[in-house]
């Protein structure tokens, strides 16, 4: 039994474009065609072209691929922008965390042709972002899950609330953890297999699994494939042993 997982993309379509291929390579050298692409999520923020990400995920989905895309925090942050009512103070407050430099969100709507400065009004760039963003983004925003289960692995964003059953999993967790998660050494009845905390290395905890090799911060976007409950880096030079940590 085989499925791919990609980590996070933070607006570098071309990064998320190599990832696709080298999944294409995988399965023309190891059989198949027909496995499920689970993206972890975030693939807007801090890189230069958001908006050529999800461009190329709505194409994916339009081609009916079976590609699974998940809702990552950064994800959230543009929804949450493009649909904030004018008297939600605390939405309008996320907003303007969310376009400072480390958050990434001015090079997001950069990549939509919206300005944004220190001395233009939030309501204005909003105003802006209403007619330079496609419905068909907002659509795909929408439409995000935030989990999925196959292959006795538990895919989403950032990671679960330990010893909470997965049907009971709360949203703002699944895309936005890190403690007690990331320390947690109980095995969670799956493999989890997230993004969010970037790492030097895709990384086998033995009961997690972390994709986020730090694309948003110039560093690679990585895919893998788990096979038989073993996952496998791919690279350019076929498939590699995943790096492996106990706690």
């Amino acid at each position: 039994m085989r499925i791919y997982a990609i980590g996070d993309v933070h607006g570098h379509v071309d990064k998320l474009q190599a990832a696709h291929e080298l999944i294409a390579r995988d399965q023309a050298e190891c059989g198949g065609g027909g496995e499920t692409v689970v993206h972890c999520g975030d693939y807007v923020d801090r890189g230069p072209d958001s908006r050529g990400v999800l461009d190329h995920l709505l194409a994916c989905r339009s081609a009916g691929l079976p590609h699974v895309m998940l809702l990552g925090n950064h994800d959230e942050m543009l929804l949450r922008f493009l649909t904030m009512e004018p008297g939600d103070r605390a939405a309008f407050e996320t907003a303007a965390w969310w376009l400072t430099p480390p958050l990434g969100g001015r090079r997001t709507l950069a990549s939509y042709g919206v300005k944004v400065s220190n001395w233009l009004p939030l309501r204005w760039i909003r105003k802006q972002a209403d007619k330079a963003v496609p419905a068909a983004h907002l659509d795909f925003l929408e439409s995000l899950g935030t989990s999925h289960s196959e292959a006795g692995c538990y895919f989403c964003h950032a990671g679960i609330r330990p010893g909470v059953p997965f049907a009971e999993q709360e949203k703002q967790d699944l895309i936005w953890i890190r403690e007690p998660f990331l320390t947690d050494p109980r095995d969670h009845g799956a493999l989890i297999v997230h993004g969010h905390t970037p790492v030097e290395q895709v990384t086998d905890y033995g009961n997690r699994l972390n994709l986020d090799t730090g694309a948003g911060y110039g560093r690679p976007v990585s895919a893998v494939a788990i096979e038989d409950g073993t996952p496998w880096l791919l690279t350019d030079e076929g498939r590699l042993p995943v790096h492996q940590v106990t706690y």
